[in-house]
Formats: structure tokens, C-alpha cells, sequence
């Protein structure tokens, strides 16, 4: 049986351009040798290149430079599913794949943009589709969909940048809320360095205007005082739900795709049985509620009474030899190839492909 063609696709115009690079990396390195890899990267200025190396062109940040690289694009005809590789002597070649795996993370990555590309030339892809990539990314609708579904959030509201709010005015809308202190994040941005945190009317009045440098909605959200869980989500119609993890960092630090080696992760979390179930319940209802697929890695805070809050979904998880999401599945001995081959299925099997 002939190898299935695996497209790694990586990099990117978003700030977590590196970090994508690094995802590639460790999925290129465990994916099964029953598949075929293909590397394609997006530079920092957004143009898609066809990638001949080695791992550690990337590894290295060198790749885009290598002499073998060139343009391609994909098909938008979906009885040929692959890319049109632009060779220097102005031909195309075709180079059919079976599926695209992206590590793309941020603004044209994870919200939805890619997705969206990928669904027009009709190739398997995994995770999720462009409508629930754009409404998880996008944390206000997000918040709204989870609360309709009686999905327990931390209070919030939403702050436009063209709206004229004072400073009185922002923090009366805070105490009528939830009160003081408060974590301020832009609403569609997946890194950790645009989030913020206020104590006092005057913090929170800089910390919108910081946040309207990432976007161009800011959401204010009450502080929950309690544990960080991370749930890891996998699946199409029947998802499964792993072990938990608790997060020993600052809350909300961890709300991008990737971690840094100084958090305590400890697996699994420090709760009880029923608390743990109650918490993956949660995270398959949520799921399913926003239209998930393949995979996504779920932050909840639960306080010292047992009350839980859902924090975020994020569609496009972190792959590292640090990253949560593979560390969650590998406690329960789902190997990284196995894992790999698991999200590789979904992705065929979401788009009737027969395998």
C-alpha cells in the first residue's frame, strides 16, 4: 500500500511564527513511517513555500533560504487535491496530498482563514473547520456561545476601541459587574503577552489600551481565584476527553498554544474523581457546543468550593516535547506517533475519506 502524503504546514505572519516552527519540528519527528511528510512554510511575510530539507533548516529558522524552495499554492479544484508547486522556469508542477496537517497559530493560522482555504480545495485537514476556528479564537462570541449552552464562564464584558469610555465610567461598568481585579485580554489574539491585569481603575485603563495594540475589541474578564485545568480533546462526533493536568502558573498566563519549561505541570490533576469527571464532561459538552473537530486543548479554572469555569478553547494546540496537549494523552501511554496517527484519521475521517 502506497504511503499517505502528509503536508506539515508551518510558520506564519503572526507573532508565534517561531513557535509554529518548532510544532513542525517535533510532528515531523514523530509522524508514523507509514506516512509520507511534506513540508510547507509560510514566512513571516506571508508567502507559502514548498520545503525540500532537512528538520533542521527549520529547527534553525534557515529553511526559507534553502535553494530548493519555491512558491506553491493549493489547488482550488477539488477533483485534484494538492499544491501547484512554481518552479523557477515559470512551469507548475502538481503535487497531489492526502491530508494537511497545520501548526499555524494566530491571526491567518488558527482563526479560521486557513481553514477556510483548505475546505475550498477539498484536502482532509486536521482539526478543526473555519467556522469553529474563527468563533474559538474569537474569546467574545466564544463566551457567548458557551453561555447559551449553560457552559459556566467567568464574567465579562466588551470594550471596542472606538467606543469613548472614561476611566470612571470602564470601572463603575467593572464593579457593577464582578469587581476589581480583573485580567484584560484583546478577544481574537491566541498570545500570552497580550494579556494584562488590573487591580484599580487606573491599571485597567491601561491595560484596554495595551490590548487594543493586539486587536480591536478587548475583553475584560472577572479574576477566578482557583486551580488551572487543562483538558486535551480529541475526536469528530464522539470526543474523548484526557487525563487532567493542573497548571502551577499566574492565571491566564498560559493562554497561548505553547508553554514555557518553567510551568509546573502536574498529571494527573490534584482533584477528585468526581470533580475530574465533571470537568472532562464539560469539556466534551463544549466540544461539541462550538462545533469542534480532530482536537483542542481546554483551560478551566476551578475554585476551592468545587465551582468550575471554563476559560478558553483553543482549536490549534501546542506540539512540543514540553507542550501540554501530548503530554496529557502520552500519561495515559498514547505515544506522539500514535497520537500523530489518531488526529491524521479524524481529519480522513471528517472528510469521507475511506482509509
Amino acid at each position: 500500500m502506497a504511503k499517505k502524503r502528509i503536508a506539515v504546514l508551518f510558520g506564519g505572519i503572526s507573532p508565534e511564527h517561531d513557535v509554529s516552527c518548532m510544532a513542525a519540528v517535533y510532528l515531523l519527528s514523530h509522524l508514523p513511517d507509514s506516512y509520507e511528510a511534506v513540508c510547507i512554510g509560510i514566512t513571516k511575510k506571508g508567502r507559502m513555500l514548498f520545503y525540500p530539507g532537512d528538520l533542521e533548516g527549520i529547527r534553525s529558522s534557515r529553511w526559507e533560504a534553502h535553494p530548493d524552495c519555491c512558491s506553491c499554492v493549493f489547488s482550488t479544484d477539488s477533483s485534484k487535491r494538492g499544491i501547484y508547486k512554481l518552479l523557477a522556469d515559470q512551469t507548475a508542477s502538481f503535487l497531489a496530498l492526502d491530508c494537511v496537517f497545520p501548526v499555524l497559530y494566530g491571526k491567518a493560522g488558527e482563526d479560521g482563514t486557513l481553514q477556510g482555504i483548505l475546505e475550498r480545495s477539498g484536502i482532509p485537514y486536521v482539526g478543526s473547520g473555519a467556522c469553529a476556528s474563527a468563533l474559538c479564537t474569537d474569546r467574545e462570541y466564544a463566551h457567548m456561545v458557551l453561555g447559551a449552552a449553560g457552559i459556566r464562564t467567568a464574567g465579562w464584558f466588551t470594550v471596542r476601541r472606538g467606543e469613548k469610555l472614561e476611566t470612571e465610567e470602564l470601572a463603575a461598568k467593572v464593579e457593577q459587574g464582578f469587581g476589581f481585579p480583573v485580567f484584560v485580554k484583546p478577544a481574537c489574539c491566541s498570545s500570552a503577552s497580550g494579556v494584562f491585569h488590573a487591580e484599580n481603575p487606573e491599571e485597567l485603563t491601561r491595560a484596554v489600551k495595551l490590548a487594543f495594540v493586539h486587536d480591536e475589541k478587548a475583553l475584560i474578564k472577572e479574576h477566578i481565584h482557583g486551580m488551572q485545568i487543562r483538558c486535551a480533546v480529541v475526536g469528530n462526533d464522539e470526543p474523548e476527553a484526557s487525563v487532567l493536568g493542573e497548571i502551577a502558573t499566574l492565571q491566564e498566563s498560559a493562554s497561548s498554544p505553547w508553554e514555557q519549561e518553567a510551568q509546573s505541570l502536574l498529571i494527573p490533576a490534584p482533584i477528585s474523581q468526581e470533580l475530574s469527571y465533571s470537568i472532562r464532561e464539560i469539556a466534551v459538552k463544549a466540544f461539541k457546543v462550538m462545533e469542534c473537530a480532530g482536537m483542542a486543548s481546554i483551560d478551566f479554572f476551578v475554585t476551592s468550593t468545587g465551582d468550575i469555569f471554563l476559560n478558553q478553547i483553543n482549536t490549534a494546540p501546542g506540539f512540543s516535547e514540553i507542550s501540554i496537549f501530548p503530554r496529557l494523552w502520552q500519561a495515559v501511554d498514547v505515544s506522539p506517533e500514535a497520537l500523530m496517527e489518531r488526529l491524521v484519521g479524524l481529519a480522513l475521517e471528517r472528510a469521507g475519506v475511506d482509509y
